[in-house]
């Protein structure tokens, strides 16, 4: 199960739809496009020699827990001490504090590369680098002093403490308990579930970032604040003190990514595990989103990636596996590969356009984001930040939801031996199906979207980027790229899209009622927003003349559009249809008694 990194579509995507400068321009801190190429080759190139090789053991041998320790293979902890040692956990992190200083956009591609090699590996710097963003912007002088460093530079790894038993998604329904110790610090006294990463021998200490209520907290999720618990007490002097009051009390069988620990993290039982405050009391939610946004957008992104694993190894497989013969070839005729017969091309094809179009969408948010990050001015910044907002649901349902079809298509392509767990086929869609449930199951995204994302600012960011979808849609229908016909559908579907919005934001609809069709208004949604990045990457192709280096890659590109916009994109009219039709048939609980 080799895995190359497709670097050269990755960059073309970067320019054409995520907005880095190209050939010839300045890039991030003065580094060209060279220089991000090589960073990206680079990275593929680890990617492909050092962590696509133990994905499989990873998946064989999984996390053990053993004595309240738990171990992940010995080729995990090699890779890990060797990426770290790269600087690879630093991509994006500020160069003051030890990072690359890259765009969030080329730290994106590299994420890429890791979960598509290893999505068990994968998971612990997601975490470290989302603990690494809210040190950045919420916690104290002292806290970042004692713990970005190493953080930063992947020596420590993070964790994201949020869910329990009894709360599951509902956050207001927390129960960990904070008390004030009176030197400053806190005792925090509790139990978190399924905490990736929780426990593991990569790393010597392990910071956690927790979740809990102080005694005089408001009710729900107006009353949570945020914690650094550390595994291992730091000294003053950055030593290592003794072991906190905090223990892992087992770990999760999973369907999937199996060498990524999922934990179960106990708080206190000693007297009150320490930990020190982040940001405000009863303001932690706020703080604790600077890493759920990223581990929301991350997770899409894995969506991506193993829609890329899996299309790789169809496209593969359909090359070398022979059976059956051509249409109105005789029986004397040898068998041929099945990329010869129309369905297997059909469903390549259907594996290709998602995953261009889950990364296309992937790549733009991003872009977005180093846009509210690094824009020109405080009102451009703000924008941006809006529009991060409101594309963050639609990249982590839309990419989740493409890979796992991605990669069941590619069960479905091996056939038999796609079913059984020695051609690896099925590992890929075991892996993905954790994506579309972790940090907030789709059904949660889509409600937030309608609730929340697209009446923000009273909808102006929402209009402004639908109008510029429009414009690519008149392009697109003016360019010799694809049949008329076909062109057009990006303009109907936005108009869809306007009027399903009038819909979900009508004031005398029943709370209800928009509940009910906000997973058919997100994947409308999705699929226009796959449109405009497809549609940005083919007028980008068209105009590239034949003498080009990437001429070729365009040509993939526009294919990977047409057959979007022929075979996928109709389905468009179907979620619509679902969205009039509203909450009549939706049946009420007794119903199911």
């Amino acid at each position: 199960m080799s895995y190359v990194a497709p670097v050269a579509r990755m960059l073309f995507d970067l320019e054409h739809i995520a907005g880095l400068p190209g050939p010839g321009a300045a890039g991030a801190d003065g580094l060209d496009y060279d220089s991000l190429r090589q960073v990206l080759e680079e990275a593929g190139r680890f990617a492909a020699s050092e962590l696509a090789p133990i994905n499989v053991i990873g998946d064989r041998e999984g996390a053990r827990f053993e004595n309240g320790v738990v171990r992940l293979p010995k080729e995990f902890r090699a890779a890990y001490r060797a990426w770290a040692e790269a600087g690879w956990n630093s991509v994006d992190a500020p160069v003051a504090e030890g990072g690359m200083g890259l765009p969030f956009r080329i730290a994106t591609a590299v994420m890429e590369m890791w979960a598509s090699a290893c999505m068990s590996f994968a998971m612990g710097p997601v975490l470290s680098q989302g603990a690494v963003d809210v040190l950045l912007l919420h916690a104290s002088a002292d806290l970042k002093r004692r713990y970005l460093p190493k953080l930063i530079s992947g020596e420590w790894m993070a964790t994201m403490n949020l869910t329990e038993p009894q709360a599951g998604s509902d956050l207001g329904a927390l129960r960990t308990r904070a008390e004030r110790a009176g030197d400053g610090t806190y005792r925090i006294r509790g139990q978190k579930i399924f905490i990736s990463f929780g426990e593991h021998d990569l790393t010597d200490n392990i910071i956690h970032l927790v979740l809990a209520r102080l005694p005089d907290a408001p009710p729900g999720t107006r009353g949570i604040s945020l914690f650094l618990v550390p595994k291992i007490h730091v000294r003053d002097d950055g030593a290592p003190g003794a072991h906190n009051d905090v223990r892992c009390a087992g770990i999760e069988h999973k369907t999937g990514i199996h060498a990524s620990p999922t934990c179960t993290m106990v708080y206190g039982d000693g007297g009150g595990a320490v930990g020190y405050l982040i940001g405000e009391e009863h303001k932690g939610l706020a703080c604790m989103f600077t890493m759920m946004n990223k581990a929301r957008l991350y997770t899409g992104l894995q969506g991506v990636c193993l829609a890329e694993r899996a299309l790789q190894q169809a496209t593969a497989f359909a090359f070398e596996r022979r059976q059956g013969r051509p249409a109105g070839e005789k029986e004397s005729v040898a068998q041929a590969p099945i990329i010869t017969h129309p369905d297997v091309r059909r469903n390549l094809m259907t594996m290709r356009a998602l995953t261009a179009a889950a990364r296309g969408v992937a790549y733009y948010t991003a872009g977005v984001i180093d846009a509210a990050l690094h824009g020109g001015d405080a009102a451009s910044r703000a924008a941006s930040d809006e529009r991060a907002g409101l594309l963050t649901p639609i990249v982590k349902a839309f990419c989740t939801e493409a890979g796992v079809e991605v990669t069941s298509l590619n069960v479905q392509i091996h056939g038999g031996m796609g079913y059984v767990e020695e051609t690896g086929a099925i590992q890929h869609w075991r892996d993905s199906r954790i994506a579309p449930i972790y940090e907030g199951t789709n059904g949660i995204q889509a409600i937030d979207l309608v609730t929340r994302k697209i009446t923000r600012g009273g909808g102006r960011e929402l209009s402004r980027m639908l109008a510029e979808w429009r414009v690519l849609g008149v392009d697109l229908a003016a360019q010799d790229i694809m049949p008329a016909r076909s062109a057009g559908q990006l303009g109907a579907v936005l108009d869809m899209l306007d009027r399903a919005t009038a819909e979900v934001t009508r004031t005398d609809r029943a709370p209800d009622d928009i509940l009910a069709v906000a997973t058919p208004y997100l994947r409308l949604f999705s699929l226009a927003a796959g449109a405009a990045t497809l549609a940005q990457g083919a007028l980008a192709a068209a105009g590239l003349p034949p003498t080009d280096p990437s001429w070729q890659l365009g040509r993939r590109v526009i294919e990977d559009a047409r057959f979007y916009y022929d075979n996928i994109l109709p389905m468009a009219g179907a979620h619509f249809a679902s969205i009039e039709a509203g909450s009549a048939s939706v049946c009420l609980p007794e119903s199911f008694q």
